[in-house]
C-alpha cells in the first residue's frame, strides 16, 4: 500500500487571499476538469460521464494512465477521488482545514495500491517516491491547484 500526505497553507503572505468558498469552487472545478489545475501535461483528458448531486464519475488520462474515478463531495470540506479503474485502486482526498487562528490549509492524502502489483515491490516503492516528490508529487499538485484557483478569482470566473 502507498500512503502519502501533504498540507500547504492556502493564503501564504504575498498571495491573493482565497476564502473557503472560493477554494471550494476551485476544488469542484478541479474535480470536473483536472487539466486546468494540475501541472502542465499531467492531465491530458478529463471527461465527466455521470453527474450526480453529491458525486461525479469521470474518465481521465493522468500522468499517462487512463483512470475512472468516482468523485464524492463533502461541501466546503472534502473532495474524495475513488479510483475505480486504472493502475491504482484506492482513494485520494483533498481536504480544506481551518487552524485555530482561522487560517486555511489544503491537505492531500491518499491510500492506494497498485492493481496486480506486489506489496513492497520496486514498482510500489517508485510510486511512493513519485507521490512524495517535490517535483512531481502531490504537494506540487496542491500548489498548482491554489495558483489556478487564484487565477480564476482574478479573472472573475470564481
Amino acid at each position: 500500500m502507498i500512503y502519502s500526505t501533504a498540507t500547504v497553507p492556502v493564503n501564504p503572505e504575498g498571495e491573493l487571499p482565497l476564502t473557503r468558498a472560493q477554494l471550494w469552487k476551485g476544488l469542484v472545478l478541479k474535480a470536473r476538469d483536472a487539466r486546468l489545475f494540475l501541472p502542465p501535461g499531467a492531465c491530458t483528458r478529463c471527461d465527466v460521464v455521470v453527474d450526480g448531486e453529491e458525486f461525479i464519475l469521470r474518465e481521465a488520462t493522468i500522468m499517462g494512465a487512463d483512470v475512472s474515478e468516482l468523485i464524492t463531495f463533502e461541501p466546503q470540506s472534502k473532495v474524495s477521488f475513488h479510483q475505480v479503474k486504472g493502475p491504482r485502486e484506492g482513494v485520494i482526498v483533498n481536504q480544506v482545514l481551518e487552524g485555530a487562528d482561522g487560517s486555511l490549509h489544503l491537505k492531500f492524502y491518499c491510500l492506494v495500491g497498485l492493481r496486480n502489483g506486489e506489496p513492497g515491490s520496486e514498482q510500489e516503492r517508485n510510486e511512493q517516491a513519485a507521490m512524495d516528490s517535490e517535483e512531481r508529487g502531490y504537494k506540487r499538485a496542491l500548489l498548482s491547484t491554489l495558483a489556478q484557483t487564484r487565477a480564476l478569482v482574478r479573472e472573475g470566473r470564481i
